[in-house]
């Protein structure tokens, strides 16, 4: 991509009063969102981008455990928390979002979807043949938080992978709640967040057990990922029910596993920036390699630049040049903003038959030839 062509508008400075947390900053400043409204944001190219890659993460770690992946409707008929008996529970975060259709049946927008997937399961599952079963989905949920802030941390709309495990027995659900665990631990491993593990109330959701997982950083809010051992009440109450190896009725036993997947957009940076901008995880990076000539103008730099940019296309490195008509200095500020891990610089050195490979999270770059500089990358990048 070229950034004359992208939808990047980054800002010198951005700050929101008593809300000023390095991430939302930065990603303020880095061009990855804008806010509409309180606690409701649109997400930019480069934020989507960074998105995306952390829910391509998480996908392959749910896969791997055997969970598979659904994707169930934000609107939900309130008869179903009727039935869990959670309807009387509901707080105002979640009836500001509820209201009724033409036909004056009551509906909400999904703050959780722990009803609808029972409701999916009962009419399904039938049998202790096909259990057990994990299924899970990344989806936008709604809570109108009284005082939404921290940017992405704490808004009204926001994106979550939830993912609901149906087993035979209690030993079962520590099987699966396991494997989710381990999955939880690899998943913000490889998007290089440092974070903790506690025992934590399991308050509407239920059940007798749960763990969160609370990122580090300067923002006081970070938790990234809630598990539960919800137990039997859901099905319980739902009539969500299976014949066992005996032909006997017996309700399913339940665990859920969240992740706020558009937090861990901002645990990310709050766990690697500096002074300068963000330094992205390749995990997470919008792209991998920077482009950067000094004069695009010039026609050797142009050449040289375009025959780089032809050949990380080629080898299907993501990759952003700025082939923009800027001084030599917004462009390096504008580089370490935005924290692409890898800057191939295009300048002065030319004329020696060099040019400058810096990773971003390092003070200073080497000097190759341009011809033996993606050789390099492709060792840094495992390629």
């Amino acid at each position: 991509m070229r950034w004359s062509q992208y939808f990047l508008p980054t800002l010198k400075e951005a700050s929101i009063e008593n809300d000023d947390t390095p991430s939302l900053r930065l990603i303020l400043q880095a061009g990855m969102v804008r806010q509409l409204s309180s606690g409701i944001y649109t997400y930019l190219p480069f934020g989507l981008a960074a998105l995306r890659n952390i829910e391509q993460v998480i996908r392959e770690e749910m896969n791997a455990t055997g969970a598979v992946e659904l994707l169930m409707p934000a609107l939900q008929p309130t008869s179903l928390w009727k039935e869990s008996d959670r309807y009387k529970l509901l707080g105002k975060d979640i009836v500001s979002f509820m209201f009724k259709d033409r036909h004056d049946r009551e509906l909400l927008l999904g703050p959780t979807h722990e009803e609808v997937i029972m409701e999916v399961v009962r009419r399904e599952v039938n049998s202790y043949k096909q259990l057990p079963l994990t299924l899970y989905q990344i989806q936008t949920k709604f809570r109108d938080e009284m005082r939404p802030r921290f940017g992405l941390v704490r808004s009204r709309e926001f994106l979550m992978k939830d993912a609901y495990s149906f087993d035979v027995d209690e030993e079962g659900l520590e099987l699966s709640y396991q494997k989710m665990l381990a999955a939880y631990h690899r998943i913000f491993k490889r998007l290089e967040i440092k974070y903790k593990v506690t025992g934590a109330d399991s308050g509407a959701m239920g059940g007798k057990f749960s763990e969160e997982f609370v990122a580090e950083g300067a923002c006081p809010e970070l938790e990234i990922g809630h598990i539960f051992k919800l137990g039997t009440p859901y099905s319980e109450k739902m009539k969500g029910l299976f014949l066992d190896k005996t032909g006997q009725q017996r309700p399913f036993v339940m665990g859920c596993y969240g992740i706020g997947v558009s937090r861990l957009v901002s645990a990310v940076i709050e766990n690697n920036y500096d002074q300068s901008g963000i330094i992205w995880p390749i995990s997470v990076a919008p792209f991998h390699l920077l482009i950067l000539p000094i004069n695009y103008d010039d026609p050797a730099v142009k050449e040289a630049a375009d025959r780089l940019y032809a050949a990380a296309q080629e080898k299907k490195i993501p990759v952003l040049m700025d082939d923009r008509a800027r001084q030599a200095g917004e462009k390096f500020k504008d580089a370490d903003l935005t924290g692409i891990p890898f800057r191939i610089t295009i300048g002065k050195n030319l004329k020696e038959g060099k040019v400058e490979l810096k990773k971003r999270s390092e003070p200073k770059g080497e000097l190759l030839p341009p011809d033996q500089i993606l050789e390099t990358l492709f060792k840094y990048l495992s390629i």
